[in-house]
Formats: structure tokens, sequence, C-alpha cells
């Protein structure tokens, strides 16, 4: 299995698609596991000509930990996982990669952007935010994330998904029941650690603003954002496309905070044509 080898840092990550293709790196939100980038839509990707990589990001899945169970702070920052991302691209020996994150993913690619710019061709930032202005946060203050959490077993949990994922009465875009309840049992036998996302959490808490620096980021990038968005308000899409010189905007209506199935031509289409804009620009033609 391919883990990162430098620094004292270990990121797991999976890659697929021909080395000679340019890279798309798909950057996981909070709490998720690499699982989330699902198969079909990481073949549309392929298909498309891309090499595409997604790690487990630290304290979740197979990636590092960086405390115990009763841990709520690894001490680490919104940066530091951000160089997580040059970690798998060095380990690759890439030089540069179109980055697509979403939430927290979305987060960490723009520190990643604004810190190491040369190691950026192209940006996809879905249902993120780009601080903690209180017009974007739908979620309250997580205080379940800033305590010890309860810990479940496998039934237990997959059992919970089964609940939180039911179909929901007149909504457009259903959840994929089946595949929640798969990929929560999925995610529980590669690494159950709840804690990891209070961690996680934790960094994002006393991450930087960084609306303002985001208009020195002159990628082409994609801003794609559900306007029934729950967790994160989609004006903060608005702000981010509005400060970033080379940005398209997108918000989708009936979506919420994750990204449906039948919305993922739409995403890939975005991604592709993103990225292809900015190997031409690069290319000088």
């Amino acid at each position: 299995m391919p883990y990162t080898d430098t620094d004292d840092v270990s990121i797991y990550y999976e890659v697929e698609g021909d080395p000679a293709d340019p890279v798309i790196v798909l950057i996981a939100g909070g709490g998720a596991q690499l699982l989330t980038w699902r198969d079909p839509f990481r073949a549309m990707l392929v298909d498309e000509g891309f090499r595409v990589v997604r790690f487990d990001n630290r304290d979740v899945g197979f990636s590092q930990r960086f405390g115990g169970e009763t841990d709520l702070d690894g001490g680490y920052s919104l940066a530091d996982m951000g160089d997580d991302v040059l970690r798998v691209l060095d380990h690759l020996g890439v030089e540069a990669a179109h980055l697509v994150g979403h939430s927290m993913g979305g987060m960490m690619a723009q520190m990643v952007a604004l810190e190491h710019p040369e190691r950026v061709l192209s940006l996809g930032l879905l249902s993120t935010i780009p601080g903690q202005d209180p017009r974007y946060i739908l979620h309250g203050d997580r205080a379940e994330l800033q305590v010890e959490p309860e810990r479940y077993s496998r039934e237990e949990s997959v059992a919970a998904m089964a609940v939180l994922a039911a179909p929901v009465p007149g909504a457009r875009y259903q959840p994929d029941t089946e595949w929640e309840v798969w990929a929560t049992g999925e995610a529980y036998d590669r690494g159950y650690a709840p804690e990891g996302f209070s961690r996680q959490w934790a960094a994002l808490l006393r991450a930087p603003e960084r609306l303002e620096r985001l208009r020195d980021v002159t990628v082409p990038t994609l801003v794609l954002h559900g306007r029934e968005d729950d967790v994160l308000h989609w004006s903060s899409a608005v702000d981010i496309a509005q400060a970033m010189p080379a940005a398209e905007l997108h918000v989708l209506p009936d979506m919420g905070h994750l990204i449906p199935a039948q919305l993922w031509p739409t995403l890939v289409a975005g991604v592709v044509r993103t990225a292809r804009h900015a190997e031409t620009l690069a290319s000088g033609r």
C-alpha cells in the first residue's frame, strides 16, 4: 500500500490512470476518508485523460493519527494539512497538479495555492469557505466535536447511517442509502477513530482568514456550491469567485452540501474544462 515517507507524517494514498497523464488530486472533507470519491466519478476523470490521486487525510482511514482516543487537538494547522497534499505529490514525483477539494478539502486546497502556488495548476473548490465569516457558517459551533466523542460498534454505526441516509420525501436528489451504509461499514473497518475529526476540527477553528489573499491566486478555478447547503452557505462561493481573478462560479439549485451522482457529469465537465484551460495557459498556446 502506498504511503508517503517524508518528514514524520505518513499519508495513505491511491492512484488511478496513466502515469503520463496530468494529475488531479481529490481532497476529502472533514472526517471523511478517500472513500468519499466514488468509483464512477473517478472513472469519468480517468476517461477524460487524467491521473487521479486521492488520499486519507491525517487522522482518518489508513493515514497517521495525531493522538489517542481522548486527544481532541493534534497540534497541527490547516496549512500542515495542506502540506500533506504536497507530501503525496512529492512521493509520486509530481511537480504540480490540479487540486479539487470538498468542504475542508477545499480549505486545504486554498492553503496549498496560497503557500505553494508553484505546485497548483488549477483549483476545484466545492462546498467550501474562505474563512470564518458568520454568514458562511450554518452548522453551529459543533460542540460535539470539542468533547471526547462517544464510541459505537460497527453495527451501531451502520444502523445509524441507514436512518440518516434514508430517502427524503420530495427531495430532488435522494441519498444513495445502499452505498452510504456500505461506506460506513467500510470506513469503520479501515480505521474507526471519531476523535480524528475532532482534531481536524481544532485545526479548522484556528485556520487563517483567506478571502483577501485569494485575490492573488490567478490559476483557473471552478467554484461550485449547492443553494440548499445547510452546512456552509452558498454566499461563500460567490465571495470566493468574486475575489479570484480566474474563477468560474456555479451555484446549483436543490443541491445540499454533498454532490449527488446526478450532478457528477456537471462537476466532471467543470473540473476538466478548468484543468484544460490551465494547461493551455501553461503551454503558452
